[in-house]
């Protein structure tokens, strides 16, 4: 029995006797220069990534909102000149801003009070096409941004974690070879301190590729929901042409 709690007292010894704590704050502390940096770098990345995560999510909701209310509008059957009125120059929603678009070559043309012959009329067809394109084209351009930052987080982060720690655990052998001590006790915080940069870089990196992706399918939906209604559009003007002329 008194051997027993010899042994017993000893191993509580040994244990109180280690002096690292292995918290995550306590871990950045004693953590190298070079690591501390690489952390707080991924940090920064994923803060920024959910900043954009969340913006990108809030402006999809509002996207299908005013898309389905623009297009309640407009197949409802009314006056395109008086919905253009009512947008005027400041429309609210990549839809409205392409029907604006279309609606203010037309417009210019008609000013004009000449009736379109065959040449006029393919021209100004082209014309709205291409404007409605163009619109199109930089109203994703303004949804899309910051896409390209998620997916290079998604894609860099795991990698800027690793050299973290790899950085850190060449550290930790150094400084084990200057001890001359190769016990748990001595090796597990520097190697602990090593990996958190590694868990930090797949905790920046795995909400921005799953964000990344699903954004991406979202938008290319939008894309091609404005797509369909520039189509229709284009034709609903392209047989008004054909009553005029």
């Amino acid at each position: 029995m008194e051997g027993s709690n010899a042994v017993s007292q000893v191993a509580l010894a040994g244990a109180g006797a280690v002096p690292h704590d292995l918290s995550i704050v306590t871990l950045f502390l004693q953590a190298d220069l070079v690591v501390k940096i690489v952390c707080v770098l991924l940090l920064l990345a994923s803060f920024w990534s959910w900043a954009v995560i969340f913006d990108k999510l809030t402006k999809l909701r509002r996207l299908r909102r005013d898309a389905e209310s623009f297009e309640e509008t407009f197949w409802s059957g009314g006056s395109l000149d008086d919905l253009y009125d009512r947008i005027g120059n400041r429309p609210a929603d990549p839809m409205s801003a392409v029907f604006a678009a279309a609606m203010r070559e037309w417009r210019r043309t008609a000013a004009r009070g000449r009736v379109p012959n065959t040449g006029t009329k393919t021209g100004l067809q082209e014309r709205i096409e291409r404007v409605m394109q163009v619109t199109l084209g930089r109203e994703m351009d303004r949804l899309e941004r910051f896409m390209p930052f998620l997916a290079t987080v998604g894609a860099t982060a795991p990698f800027v974690g690793l050299f973290g720690t790899v950085w850190g655990i060449m550290n930790s052998f150094q400084s084990i070879a200057a001890a001359k001590n190769t016990s748990l006790a001595v090796v597990a915080p520097g190697i602990a301190e090593s990996l958190f940069a590694t868990a930090l870089g797949l905790v920046a990196a795995i909400p921005a590729v799953i964000a990344y992706n699903k954004y991406s399918t979202d938008f290319s939906r939008y894309a091609g929901r404005l797509e369909g209604f520039a189509t229709e559009f284009s034709a609903i003007l392209s047989r008004q042409l054909d009553e005029k002329a």
